[in-house]
């Protein structure tokens, strides 16, 4: 599908026809944007702004040139938006081109970042002059909701802290969502990273318009902060992970004590029953006629004394 917002008409047309750009200009036109488009889309937008798109390989590349590069004619930006979908977050690659003051986005979903620019282009469309002050702004609302992300992880860390300190139980399930959180952490925190690298390349540069630099600078600063905030939240939950094995421990050291406690106070009457259940022909004990009952007396006279002796010295 193919969205044009029509600069001079001030006006977007979704689903245009791949026709409309024989009647039209680099002038005419402000931003293409392809959502899973066709190989004749793909085609017809190549040839009209002679160009050519980037592949999904080139896009979820990692290096450094991908993220950002120049060409005679063109700026390329490849970025990853994170998309959270019942407790995960999935990464959808979004790829950005400018070339003549038009910007050409392509990407396999909708996503609520480029909603949002859309909206404050009908509302102020004179601010958005060519497609640098659009990927800009793009780059600037992804980076709003990026800091909702981790407000709402963060929330989910203190949430589970919480948790831990009031209940102070801990099992296999606690464990399992303390590892989930961290892998959520650990994926925001390489999405925003990614912002920040592709940020660094467009503030290197020297062919967006002057009045970009200074949003640029504070888009950064928010960056930064970001990526401070999250590398916190793992801190936090690698505390907690810690805190939670730490209480495991002391349950299973709490039930270890709780047999070896046990196992000494039968140890006395486990010796004396073996003594007097010996068969040898001349045990004196075996005549007499309260044997029996002496025993059970010996008994429980040694699990008295060691009941007693472990609470003079504070065992119990």
């Amino acid at each position: 599908m193919i969205t044009i917002y029509l600069k001079s008409y001030n006006k977007i047309v979704r689903n245009a026809d791949v026709k409309l750009f024989d009647d039209m200009g680099y002038d005419d036109i402000l931003w293409i944007d392809l959502i899973a488009p066709t190989v004749k889309e793909q085609k017809a937008v190549e040839n009209f702004m002679e160009i050519n798109l980037q592949t999904t390989q080139q896009i979820e590349e990692i290096d450094s040139t991908s993220k950002y590069s120049e060409s005679e004619t063109s700026i390329v930006c490849n970025s990853n938006f994170l998309i959270p979908f019942e407790g995960n977050y999935s990464v959808e690659p979004v790829s950005f081109i400018v070339s003549e003051g038009v910007l050409v986005s392509m990407h396999n979903i909708e996503f609520k970042s480029f909603n949002e620019v859309e909206k404050r282009l009908q509302m102020n469309y004179r601010a958005y002059s060519t497609g640098y002050h659009l990927l800009i702004s793009l780059l600037e609302v992804r980076i709003d909701l990026d800091a909702d992300l981790v407000e709402v992880l963060s929330k989910q860390v203190a949430q589970l802290s919480k948790h831990i300190t009031i209940t102070g139980k801990v099992n296999q399930e606690l464990l399992r969502h303390i590892n989930h959180l961290q892998e959520n952490t650990m994926m925001l925190r390489e999405n925003i990273f990614d912002r920040q690298r592709v940020l660094s390349g467009i503030l290197r540069s020297e062919r967006f318009p002057n009045d970009i630099y200074p949003k640029l600078g504070l888009m950064i600063k928010d960056v930064n902060s970001l990526i401070n905030h999250t590398d916190f939240s793992y801190q936090r939950l690698d505390y907690l992970q810690d805190t939670a094995l730490g209480l495991i421990n002391i349950e299973q050291n709490n039930i270890t004590k709780i047999f070896t406690v046990a196992s000494v106070f039968f140890l006395p009457p486990t010796l004396i029953a073996s003594i007097y259940g010996m068969n040898f022909r001349n045990m004196p004990e075996l005549q007499w006629q309260g044997g029996y009952y002496i025993a059970l007396g010996l008994m429980l006279g040694t699990m008295v004394l060691t009941y007693i002796l472990f609470k003079w010295k504070k065992w119990l």
